[in-house]
């Protein structure tokens, strides 16, 4: 058993205490607003006494700023602070400098769940940051994830994390024009979502539609194959995409915007090679 003191009880952090606790360890917890903290007392958690009582400090705020402001003062000599907020990768940079001046090491994460999924199966935390720190506490972190170390830079650990969210919100996103389009012409989304399900699938696999694999190849080769699939073919079919939308009446703001990129590398003269072509647009903007 060890002793941790969560800071920060809203969704997150509040059950990130409680699987602590389940998982048999000494937690105590500390919020701005102190009464946030009385479900967790009654459970057994203690009172941290200020959001700095402890040698391992596990942060989950709104941002960087909140740690800032809950610590104040505070020294954190000796201490290992966790923050698993979400902020940019150069804050958390800063954040590292921040926590050394006071006496204190930061680990950065980003933790790979929502709130239900704390603790459970198929739980994962990006970490970065000094390992030989969070070598010392990855057996009392394992209680709510699986730890996954990705480097000593401070910032990786947020980098890993909101690459991660930019294909989960732009991938959802897609899917909700795809059901709200199809809803038009009355197909239900149950009716759907089997061949959702079987792309989304089949892209981050092997095989002809395995496109994570493709572009990862590709982008790390420099060379973008279009013969039989050329980046001019799928801009011109992202603006067909466009039009259906429009014609239904439904919103065109993600749709647009991909066309207008897809246009764009089409436009600098890169239309004869494939899709993964406009990561270099990407990378210039």
């Amino acid at each position: 058993m060890s002793q941790v003191t969560v800071v920060g009880l809203g969704p997150m952090g509040s059950k990130m205490a409680e699987t602590f606790l389940a998982a048999g360890h000494q937690v105590a917890v500390w919020n701005r607003t102190a009464s946030k903290a009385e479900p967790l007392v009654a459970k057994g958690a203690e009172r941290a006494k200020d959001a700095a009582d402890g040698e391992l400090l596990v942060f989950s705020q709104i941002s960087y700023e909140a740690m800032y402001a809950s610590v104040g003062d505070a020294r954190l000599d000796g201490k290992v602070v966790v923050n698993l907020s979400s902020d940019t990768p150069e804050r958390l940079r800063q954040a590292a400098a921040w926590v050394a001046e006071r006496g204190g090491t930061l680990i950065t994460g980003g933790i790979m769940v929502p709130p239900p999924g704390i603790g459970q199966p198929g739980a994962y935390t990006f970490y970065s940051g000094p390992k030989d720190a969070l070598d010392r506490h990855a057996g009392t972190l394992e209680a709510l994830s699986t730890v996954t170390y990705v480097g000593q830079d401070q910032g990786l650990a947020m980098m890993y994390y909101q690459a991660q969210l930019l294909i989960f919100w732009s991938s959802l996103t897609s899917f909700m024009h795809a059901m709200a389009l199809l809803r038009t012409a009355g197909v239900a989304p149950a009716d759907f979502l089997p061949f959702a399900r079987s792309l989304f699938t089949e892209m981050g696999a092997d095989g002809p539609m395995g496109y994570a694999k493709i572009l990862a190849e590709e982008f790390a080769a420099g060379t973008y194959p279009g013969e039989e699939n050329s980046l001019h073919m799928q801009a011109v079919g992202i603006g067909h995409v466009v039009e259906a939308l429009r014609d239904a009446g439904l919103e065109t703001t993600v749709p647009s915007a991909l066309k207008e990129l897809f246009e764009r590398a089409d436009a600098e003269g890169r239309g004869h090679e494939g899709l993964g072509t406009v990561i270099e647009s990407i990378r210039k903007p």
